[in-house]
């Protein structure tokens, strides 16, 4: 049984990326061979990442998403013995979320012995309010045989309001039974360990890499190295991975 993690989260900018090659690297390390895949139809962000070998599934038509190239998706999704990886940016968010809710693909691929998982982002500041909220939908959008896993990012700020952190909130508190794990994406001093994550991702290079490359300093791959284990470790943990 392959189970199908991909990227949801209407709010662009928030880490989404991050997130795929994350899972995408965790699983590499794991001695797995994911099938990677990339639906963003603007910043293809992922399939830039080439040790992964993502392919960017093509969905536009001129200007326009037709849905009915997520059908390749599927099959794609069916076909494959090794779990899957999908990153989904925002501009084709509503597009691929109405495609799995409308064709009831959820079911399908319980049908075919796979499982989807659904990524979802919840960060800090101004687009608090807006990633809580598409959390809090999304787990009413989706049947029950989907499993979330909540990312948190504080790229913005604390993920907190008025003294709750995200677990306190009526959003998750009303939606907990539908959440796997939580995985807190550790704050990061933007002049050190912000500066060294955000080049890394520049240039499309996985932790390994970037750790083994000798042209980065001493200190940059220790503190990648710091990065990728908080978030492996925590992923150790999600049973669902």
């Amino acid at each position: 049984m392959a189970k199908i993690h991909t990227t949801l989260q209407g709010k662009g900018g928030v880490g989404k990326s991050l997130i795929a090659t994350t899972i995408a690297q965790y699983k590499v390390n794991k001695g797995q061979n994911p099938l990677c895949i990339d639906t963003d139809p603007v910043n293809a962000s992922f399939a830039g990442f080439k040790v992964l070998n993502v392919k960017r599934l093509e969905i536009l038509e001129g200007d326009e998403i037709n849905t009915r190239n997520f059908d390749t998706l599927i099959e794609l999704i069916a076909a494959s013995p090794d779990d899957v990886v999908i990153d989904n940016g925002a501009s084709s968010f509503v597009p691929l979320s109405h495609y799995l809710i409308s064709n009831d693909v959820p079911s399908l691929l319980k049908s075919i012995g796979h499982e989807l998982v659904v990524h979802t982002v919840v960060t800090g500041g101004q687009s608090l309010f807006d990633t809580v909220s598409g959390f809090a939908q999304l787990t009413k959008q989706f049947p029950e045989e989907t499993i979330f896993i909540v990312w948190l990012n504080p790229l913005w700020g604390p993920v907190e309001f008025e003294g709750k952190n995200f677990q306190e909130m009526k959003a998750y508190k009303e939606n907990r039974e539908r959440v796997s794990a939580i995985i807190e994406i550790p704050t990061l001093k933007a002049e050190t360990f912000g500066r060294d994550l955000t080049e890394m991702l520049q240039d499309r290079l996985t932790f390994n890499e970037a750790i083994d490359n000798p042209g980065r300093t001493i200190m940059t791959r220790q503190r990648l190295a710091i990065i990728k284990n908080q978030l492996f470790s925590q992923l150790d943990i999600a049973t669902v991975l």
